[in-house]
């Protein structure tokens, strides 16, 4: 069974939709137990709402709640029975396998690696989140993690992030990209360009040269490498134009009798059509290269986001991908 600690307090619509992302999980599948981690009243109360299996679900109290706007180190160091650090310390022992929260991004990010700790050998730990393409879905790394990433670490990003999509996703050899202004190699700013080289030379990625954020939607990479800065413009401006191209259509199919008709014949292939674009169908962001499974989602996440980042746990840890990324850490340094 695949134990997963959830922050019932992170996120704008704690502890309501966390609660119900949860019960919808576990009523998914038999083999997950959720540890909801946060106020014990507020959490008792919501799940009396639910009819669910009582053995895969457990309340650990924490009365603290770490705020999106407090400073990140101070607030994990200070507040030690918060919901995001007592998920963490359950990570960290080895209680749980798994970590969801979709509280405060800095805080989960630095007790990621404050309490739970990188792999021996990673340098930087990038927030990985699946976004949807016209194939399926690619790997953005980094999308907020690193927003002043070395080479080195870009060249560690595409190692863990094809052993993700090779063993979550299923796609053998993934092609790996890196973000650029243009295809030819000599194109892109000094990190780009020092980049570059080095992922050419990676014997353990299938390098395929550089993308263009234009291209990213096509599909034309499984994994595609950058900067935190970079990879959260992408991540945010994805969010956005997908929010109004949605808005834009609904719009568009209501200004006459006609189009309304038309809505109506067209709804059930254009609801499929929008959903395959949803970024909540694709659950959380993982923090790669930790020696437990942290996972960040929206801030706005509903239940259906929390739902499939729990699922996205079990895959996860299934698959036994932190020993994979591990191997293939490790190796790379003795071979130097």
């Amino acid at each position: 069974m695949v134990k997963v600690a959830l922050d019932a307090m992170g996120g704008d619509n704690a502890p309501i939709a966390i609660v119900q992302g949860a019960v919808d999980a576990i009523n998914t599948s038999k083999d997950i137990k959720v540890f909801l981690v946060g106020k014990e009243a507020l959490v008792k109360e919501e799940l009396a709402k639910y009819n669910y299996n009582s053995e895969q679900v457990e309340i650990v109290d924490a009365t603290e709640v770490i705020e999106m706007a407090e400073p990140p180190v101070m607030a994990i160091r200070k507040k030690k029975d918060s919901s995001i650090v007592k998920a963490l310390h359950l990570v960290k022992d080895g209680s749980c396998d798994a970590f969801v929260s979709a509280g405060s991004s800095g805080a989960v990010l630095v007790g990621g690696q404050l309490i739970v700790g990188r792999i021996k050998g990673v340098e930087r730990p990038p927030l990985a989140p699946l976004i949807p393409t016209e194939t399926g879905a690619s790997l953005l790394i980094d999308c907020g993690a690193n927003v002043d990433a070395r080479p080195s670490h870009l060249v560690q990003f595409a190692k863990m992030g094809s052993v993700y999509m090779e063993n979550v996703m299923g796609i053998k050899n993934p092609k790996v990209a890196i973000v650029n202004i243009g295809a030819e190699e000599e194109k892109g700013n000094a990190l780009v360009k020092e980049t570059f080289p080095l992922l050419k030379n990676t014997p353990e990625i299938n390098f395929i040269g550089s993308i263009e954020a234009r291209d990213i939607p096509k599909g034309y990479a499984d994994v595609i490498v950058c900067e935190a800065f970079v990879g959260n413009v992408i991540l945010k401006l994805y969010e956005g134009v997908g929010g109004t191209l949605i808005k834009k259509v609904k719009e568009g199919m209501m200004t006459s009798l006609r189009s309304k008709i038309g809505a109506l014949l067209v709804k059930p292939a254009l609801k499929a059509c929008l959903k395959s674009f949803d970024l909540e169908e694709y659950g959380g962001a993982p923090l790669l290269g930790l020696k437990g499974l942290v996972v960040k989602t929206h801030g706005s996440s509903k239940a259906v986001e929390i739902k499939n980042t729990i699922l996205q746990c079990q895959t996860f840890k299934e698959h036994n991908i932190n020993e994979k990324i591990k191997n293939v850490i490790v190796k790379n340094e003795d071979m130097e």
